[in-house]
C-alpha cells in the first residue's frame, strides 16, 4: 500500500457539526496515522490555531464558521495554507464560484466525505489547475441533477476563463 501524501502534515479542519469533524478525524488518521490534525468547530478557535500553527492543508466549513472569511484569512497570509472548501448547505453554483474567486484549492461536497482522504492527497500533490479539474467533476454531476445542466450560464465568461486558466496549466 502506498504511503499517504497526508503522512507527517499538519491539517486544520473547522466545521461547527461535531460529527463531520469526527468522520474527518477517522478518515484522515486510518490512512495517514502520522498526520497531526488539529480541529476547531468555531470561527475564533480557528483564527486562534491559524495565527499560532503552520499548517499544509486547512479544511473549511462555508456555513456556521464563516468559512470565507478564514479562507481569505489563509491564503493571504504570508506564506499561503492551501484550503479546501467542505459544504453541504452553501452547495451552489455561487459558493463555488466565490471560493474559486478567493483563492480556495477546491470544493468538496460533505456528502463525499468517505473519499475524503484522496481529495485531500490530490491537493497536496497536484497543481491548482489539476485539482480544481478533478473538484469539478465532483461537484458537476451534483448541479447537473439538481440545477440542470445550464447551471453555469448565468456566471458562462467567468466558468469560459476559469476553464481556460485550469487547461492552459494542464498543459
Amino acid at each position: 500500500m502506498q504511503e499517504s501524501a497526508l503522512n507527517n502534515k499538519r491539517i486544520l479542519a473547522v466545521d461547527d457539526e461535531p460529527d463531520i469533524l469526527e468522520v474527518l478525524k477517522e478518515e484522515i488518521e486510518t490512512a495517514a496515522p502520522t498526520c497531526s490534525l488539529d480541529m476547531a468547530s468555531s470561527y475564533e478557535k480557528a483564527v486562534e490555531l491559524m495565527t499560532s500553527w503552520t499548517y499544509d492543508l486547512v479544511i473549511l466549513d462555508i456555513m456556521g464558521v464563516r468559512g470565507f472569511d478564514l479562507l481569505q484569512l489563509a491564503v493571504k497570509r504570508p506564506y499561503p495554507i492551501p484550503v479546501v472548501m467542505l459544504t453541504a448547505h452553501a452547495l451552489s453554483p455561487e459558493s463555488l464560484k466565490k471560493s474559486i474567486e478567493l483563492g480556495a484549492r477546491a470544493y468538496l461536497p460533505k456528502e463525499r466525505l468517505g473519499a475524503v482522504v484522496p481529495f485531500l492527497e490530490d491537493v497536496l500533490t497536484y497543481e491548482y489547475g489539476a485539482v480544481w479539474k478533478r473538484a469539478l467533476k465532483q461537484v458537476e454531476g451534483l448541479f447537473g441533477k439538481s440545477l440542470g445542466p445550464y447551471w453555469r450560464k448565468p456566471d458562462e465568461a467567468f466558468w469560459k476563463e476559469f476553464e481556460e486558466k485550469i487547461a492552459a496549466e494542464n498543459k
